[in-house]
This record gives C-alpha cells, structure tokens and sequence, in this order.
C-alpha cells in the first residue's frame, strides 16, 4: 500500500484468498503485480518462524540432543546395573539420533 509521502508499506499476506481480497481493494497493489508479480509476491509472502526465529532451531536440536544424552546415559546406567535395556530407551534415542541428522544435514540448493 502506498503511503502519502510515496513511499510502500507492504502487507504480510498468509492466504491466496487474502491476497485476492487485497489485490481486488488495493488499485496500486493490483498494478504492482501486472508489473512484476514475482517480485511483488516475495516480497508479500509472511515468513515462516523457522526463516526469522533462530531459537525454534535451538530448541529443537537441544531437545533431541537431551534425548540422545539420556538415552546413551540411561543405557550406561542399566548396563552397570546389569539389567537389560528397555526397547523403548532404544527407539527413542535412535529416533532423536535420526532426527537430528535431519535437522543438521544441508539441504540441497535449488539455485545453482
């Protein structure tokens, strides 16, 4: 939207439904993107958390790396103990290990 003094505040938008609604009250919007729509529409477009909150990340591999601590920790513990380890220990440190080398391995760039 254009502001008075000719500068733009764009809308974050969430929806293509929102998008149509603004596009269809906004005149100068409506022109903006006939003339470049891709432009416009990046421009638009409401960031997901994980692209402006670093913590959501943090949290997340400190999570999993606790599960995988406790897992391992809990093991050696029951192994001193000489009791066998519970299939779940197991499972859940194999699921928090996996999770993380999701979390950790780079994505393949789209742009090359």
């Amino acid at each position: 939207m254009q502001k008075k003094d000719g500068t733009t505040k764009l809308p974050k938008i969430e929806s293509t439904a929102e998008l149509a609604d603004r596009v269809a009250e906004d005149p100068w919007l409506e022109e903006e993107m006939r003339k470049d729509p891709i432009k416009m529409l990046s421009a638009i477009a409401k960031p997901t958390p994980l692209e402006y909150d670093e913590w959501i990340y943090r949290i997340v591999v400190l999570a999993l790396g606790s599960a995988v601590v406790g897992a391992i920790g809990g093991a050696i513990f029951l192994a001193f103990q000489g009791k066998n380890q519970p299939e779940f220990l197991v499972a859940i440190g194999s699921a928090a290990v996996g999770a993380l080398a999701g979390l950790l391995t780079p994505t393949p760039s789209s742009k090359a």
